[in-house]
């Protein structure tokens, strides 16, 4: 809504939203839709951007391969800007990296203000996403995005899944130092939010 976020917004942003990966990771659990929308910005109890993480309508439990295989093996559901390049070739393939991936695509567009790839039709976007390499978000940024940054998301948008952090925890070993070198701070949450007003409590990215 409000265009590019400052890296250091965007660094809690993404460590809050590992953690909520973290645990469904942990359960077996793949989320496969992550994209701005299903993540919410927050005011709650006097604390502002506290992040929640929706939509798990999508979830792929991988303990229980028969049973999602009896779902519609064929349909590929998310929004095409978000979903790893593993499921364009088998909706049902892959797991936790590709919410690694989408991890990846949704800090691009919070970095740049922008999708990492844009077409005509979702069709489009699928064909690009399946061949060509991301671009480096301080690329397209108006702004300075610390070098350890701009790699992780590189990283996390790898095509090969063996070349995508290992896991979240992965992720947090480089987004925990960000976080402590540069802060996004309480009041730093709190100035964004009363410089924007009236708005209803929660804002989707």
């Amino acid at each position: 809504r409000d265009g590019p976020m400052p890296p250091a917004r965007v660094v809690h942003v993404l460590r809050h939203v590992c953690a909520a990966l973290r645990e469904a990771h942990a359960l077996g659990l793949v989320h496969r839709d992550i994209k701005p929308a299903n993540v919410m910005l927050c005011a709650r109890g006097g604390e502002f951007d506290v992040v929640k993480l929706l939509d798990f309508g999508l979830v792929h439990d991988l303990g229980d391969a028969a049973a999602a295989r009896l779902t519609t093996p064929t349909l590929l559901s998310g929004t095409p800007a978000y979903i790893a390049p593993e499921r364009l070739r088998d909706p049902l393939a892959g797991d936790q990296r590709v919410d690694l991936y989408a991890l990846g695509a949704v800090a691009y567009n919070l970095l740049t203000g922008r999708d990492l790839f844009r077409g005509t039709s979702g069709a489009d976007i699928v064909l690009k996403a399946a061949t060509e390499a991301a671009t480096a978000p301080s690329a397209r940024a108006t702004q300075p995005i610390p070098p350890e940054l701009d790699a992780l998301v590189l990283a996390c948008l790898a095509k090969d899944p063996g070349d995508r952090p290992r896991d979240v925890e992965a992720v947090l070993a480089v987004l925990d130092p960000l976080a402590g070198a540069d802060p996004w701070t309480r009041e730093d949450a709190g100035r964004w939010w009363r410089e924007r007003a009236g708005r209803d409590g929660g804002e989707s990215l």
